[in-house]
Formats: C-alpha cells, structure tokens, sequence
C-alpha cells in the first residue's frame, strides 16, 4: 500500500498511507481546525487563519521529520501537509463562524447548512 497517489516520492514521502493519515489528517488537521476555532472564536477575519494553518503544517512537516525520518525542508511535501491542514482549518473556523452568526445574531440569520447561514425571511 506503499506506491500510487500518496506511495513514496509522488506526492507524499512515507511509506505507509496509515503515517499520513494518523500525523497530517489526524493531528495536522486537529491542530489546525483548533487554531482556527480559537481565531473564529475570537471574532477576528478568516486571513489571521492562514499564518497560523501555515505554521501548524510546519510543526506537521516537523514530526514527519522527527519522529519518522521524513524530509524537512521539502516545498512538495509542506505543500500537501499545508493543503490539507487548510481545509481542514478553514472548515473549522466556518463551522464556528455560522455557529457565532446564528446564535448571536439568531434575530437576523438563520443555518442554511452547517457552514453557512442567510438573513432570515
């Protein structure tokens, strides 16, 4: 289960998809999606995400390397743990961001789905 989409050198280095899956999916993503709860949390604008999702995929790229014997300054491989700790935080703070729209503001908006909300008719 090693070669194909995340197999060795095409897009992502480990040998085992289950070493993606458990540090960038689970913990990048985790981390990511806390960080951007926190900004969401605090009121302020989704570009202060993005600074701090770019950092937590460096601490991601960081335990590949420690703990796994991964590259650590490889562009290729910090842009798939980027990228995924991106969405995965950006889900987050709109997760957040409709929660805070609709329940503060429950007299104007209303949940049009998880991640977004309408003025109410």
């Amino acid at each position: 289960m090693g070669e194909g989409l995340l197999g060795e050198g095409f897009l992502y280095e480990e040998g085992s998809v289950w070493l993606f899956l458990l540090v960038t999916v689970a913990m990048g993503g985790w981390a990511g999606w806390m960080a951007a709860r926190g900004i969401a949390k605090g009121w302020r604008p989704y570009w202060h995400c993005v600074p701090a999702l770019l950092l937590v995929a460096a601490a991601v790229r960081f335990i590949h390397f420690a703990l796994f014997g991964g590259t650590l300054l490889s562009p290729q491989f910090y842009a798939v743990d980027a990228l995924v700790v991106l969405v995965i935080g950006s889900i987050g703070f709109r997760a957040v961001r409709t929660r805070q729209m609709t329940t503060q503001y429950r007299w104007l908006y209303e949940k049009s789905s998880p991640l977004s909300w309408r003025e109410r008719r």
